[in-house]
């Protein structure tokens, strides 16, 4: 009986009481040194660092340990989290998603392709639109850890969607959602949806 419980709490996720929960005002003591590259609040100035302001705290610990652990490799990061602990993790986590999110603007000649891909998909080659995970104003879904896209860096966008469509990034589970999805978009592609994405707000 008791491993008919276990099974069935993994299987509905519900093994977040295991997890410190994040404290934001110590998160913010302990991000000086990722505002270099993130700024301050989040919100990076720079088109190759993401924004993190607004992130879902479940997606940015999600990704911030599997960096860590090396099972997502970003090279400007090298070194960084080494020493964080996973209440640290927690911690600048919960400020980045306590933080409000700034937006950009879409390029007015890819835009309409853009939009057509995040709101359509590709259906004839079985990509669903990108609203699914990500809702239709790009918030994503905190709860399901899917990530908060509007506003994000273009630049950002394109080479994480180049990265999941070369195999460059795995990170995505089993299921593969990004890397399935990203294979079936052009350069172009790839280059309109991360543009509308930046000024989806």
């Amino acid at each position: 009986m008791n491993k008919i419980i276990v099974s069935l709490l993994l299987t509905l996720g519900i093994t977040g009481f295991a997890h410190a929960a994040g404290d934001a005002a110590a998160g913010q003591a302990k991000t000086a040194v990722c505002g270099a590259c993130h700024g301050p609040d989040g919100n990076s100035m720079a088109p190759n660092f993401p924004k993190l302001a607004g992130q879902g705290e479940t997606y940015l610990k999600k990704q911030l340990h599997d960096i860590k652990s090396g099972k997502r490799q970003v090279l400007e990061m090298t070194g960084m989290l080494t020493n964080l602990s996973d209440q640290d993790i927690a911690d600048i986590a919960a400020y980045f998603a306590s933080q409000k999110g700034s937006v950009g603007a879409a390029d007015p000649k890819v835009v309409a392709h853009g939009e057509e891909l995040f709101r359509g998909g590709k259906l004839d080659q079985g990509m669903p639109a990108c609203t699914g995970c990500h809702s239709p104003n790009g918030a994503g879904n905190a709860a399901a850890g899917f990530p908060h896209l509007g506003g994000q860096h273009a630049a950002y966008i394109a080479k994480q969607l180049t990265a999941f469509r070369e195999g460059e990034r795995t990170n995505d589970g089993d299921t593969m959602v990004m890397r399935s999805i990203a294979a079936k978009l052009s350069n172009k592609d790839i280059e309109a949806v991360s543009s509308y994405i930046q000024g989806l707000h």
